[in-house]
């Protein structure tokens, strides 16, 4: 039973599925190569993250394709519905990666808060030259206790946001058109833990009143989430983290705002035209970026492969 990996697999998952016998092969397959691959091989079952794409096309062509499986929460790289219509079974992973994002997200806003995307692009440039200049140019840093944050989408990752932010002591608003109110537990490493019940509320009112605004919301099918007229709506001063979708935000909308002073800083983890973002946001001084890293911790990786595993496994009815 041939297991392709196509975008890689973490170890924890490979043995997994090979003690179950199980050949895992990870070698990244182009995808203009990926489909006689897939048949020349027998593939039974395809794992994919982000960049490789399972279309209908290849859902057609491929008739040994029994599982496809999404290392990761969002699928908009598949078209779920026509092969669930083909008998296929389509998987992924929604919940193992939820903290290793959230805690993405609090990295750009302590980075934000305090310019390191900023200083740590000039102090190696200008420090020993100019570090007084430096330091008075970084002088108006602010804390993020006591700050709102509204967070747009309260699924597994915007739910694991707003315990970390009730942990940081932050007020937390949020909006969710298919959650109505979610109980946050927030653990303590001694075994204690409080329960917060948030009552979601329209994006409108989270755009108004939150200090900082973090997205956690599928890839749009059309239009931004985020444009001009959202950004008119905010907080002078208000700062805007995107780790979901690249094309959420409006990315010229987004420097505008910037530039005008609207949004004090951006955190972005995702892009529009990846894997080739625009010069313009890659050079902004008042953006933190990642290259799409929120899932890329070694505790997620573990657990998103274990997880396919076990999924595997069951569906295949293997023991």
């Amino acid at each position: 039973m041939k297991v392709l990996a196509n975008d890689g697999l973490d170890q924890s998952g490979i043995d997994a599925l090979t003690e179950k016998g199980f050949e895992v092969i990870t070698k990244k397959v182009p995808q203009d190569f990926l489909i006689d691959y897939i048949n020349e091989n027998k593939i039974k079952t395809i794992l994919v993250r982000s960049a490789t794409q399972v279309r209908t096309e290849m859902i057609d062509a491929c008739p040994s394709i029994e599982i496809i499986g999404r290392g990761g929460v969002g699928m908009d790289n598949i078209d779920v519905d026509y092969a669930r219509l083909k008998n296929i079974h389509v998987i992924n992973t929604p919940s193992a990666s939820s903290e290793s994002v959230a805690e993405l997200v609090f990295a750009h806003l302590f980075t934000g808060a305090r310019f390191l995307q900023d200083s740590n692009r000039k102090m190696p440039v200008v420090g020993d030259s100019e570090f007084a200049k430096l330091k008075k140019s970084y002088e108006k840093g602010i804390e993020l206790r006591g700050k709102t944050i509204g967070i747009i989408g309260m699924g597994r990752i915007g739910q694991e946001v707003a315990r970390m932010a009730l942990g940081l002591g932050m007020r937390v608003i949020a909006a969710d058109s298919n959650v109505g109110r979610a109980s946050i537990k927030v653990k303590f490493y001694n075994n204690q833990f409080i329960n917060v019940d948030i009552e979601t509320e329209s994006i409108e009112g989270v755009l108004k009143h939150a200090d900082f605004i973090t997205l956690h919301v599928p890839a749009q099918k059309e239009g931004y989430m985020i444009g001009e007229k959202e950004f008119a709506m905010m907080k002078d001063g208000v700062a805007v983290v995107n780790c979901s979708r690249g094309g959420v935000i409006d990315e010229e909308a987004l420097v505008s705002a910037l530039n005008s002073g609207k949004v004090a800083f951006a955190g972005l983890d995702v892009f529009l035209n990846e894997p080739t973002p625009s010069k313009e946001i890659l050079n902004h001084p008042k953006i933190s970026m990642t290259p799409h890293t929120g899932a890329s911790t070694m505790e997620a990786q573990d657990r998103i492969g274990l997880s396919l595993a076990d999924q595997i496994c069951s569906i295949l009815q293997v023991h």
